[in-house]
């Protein structure tokens, strides 16, 4: 698919929510989350991200004005999200092992074709967003990035025309097409137990500006 591509094309680095769907196998923030949510037009940043441990968010909203930005649990040298330095009071076994696999986790980059989520990890990432999959789908699929790969999570352009009004994840909740979702090696949806993205034990919710 043309929207996968080796990490070794990536630059060179160190390495309340929507649910369901189905599978296709295929400096920390400056903004406190009250100025996120007020200054919704505010182009200092071209995201936000927000981690979670099933259903509930640790830490802050994380405001990303570089480029890139590398995700990851255990600290290395130089800049960028460190998962680990969050106080999590989760005392899930399942939690703690899939948080002991993030590693360096992902890299977030802003390119000039969209968004591009690059695996660093040792294991698979799964994303779902609203610009890859067909406009005419019922449903948004959860696409699977082994490690050493990447993905262009997101397209600017595509998700300006996206509707899907048949989808019950939109009817029910604001329009999402700007929000992508992240898990970390547990996948969901049709083809797994966990049927929403809530049950999985450690995520993202990247919130893109609306430009």
């Amino acid at each position: 698919m043309d929207f996968l591509k080796p990490t070794a094309d990536c630059p060179d680095s160190v390495p309340s929510s929507t649910e369901t769907g189905g599978t296709n196998c295929l400096a920390p923030g400056g903004l406190s989350d009250s100025q996120v949510l007020q200054e919704p037009g505010d182009r200092s940043h071209w995201c936000v991200v927000a981690y979670w441990e099933e259903k509930t968010r640790v830490g802050r909203l994380y405001s990303v004005q570089e480029p890139s930005l590398d995700i990851f649990y255990d600290l290395p040298q130089g800049n960028g999200f460190c998962l680990g330095q969050l106080n999590s009071d989760n005392k899930s076994q399942l939690v703690q092992k899939v948080r002991s696999k993030i590693g360096y986790g992902i890299q977030l980059t802003k390119e000039v074709d969209g968004v591009w989520v690059y695996n660093r990890s040792s294991y698979p990432i799964f994303i779902k967003s609203a610009t890859l999959d067909n406009p005419d789908s019922r449903t948004l699929l959860v696409h699977k990035v082994f490690p050493g790969f990447s993905i262009k999570a997101f397209d600017y352009e595509k998700a300006y025309t996206l509707q899907r009004p048949n989808d019950h994840e939109f009817t029910q909740q604001p329009w999402t097409g700007f929000t992508v979702q992240i898990s970390f090696v547990k996948g969901w949806g049709q083809c797994y137990t966990r049927q929403f993205i809530s049950s999985c034990p450690c995520w993202l919710e990247v919130i893109f500006n609306n430009r």
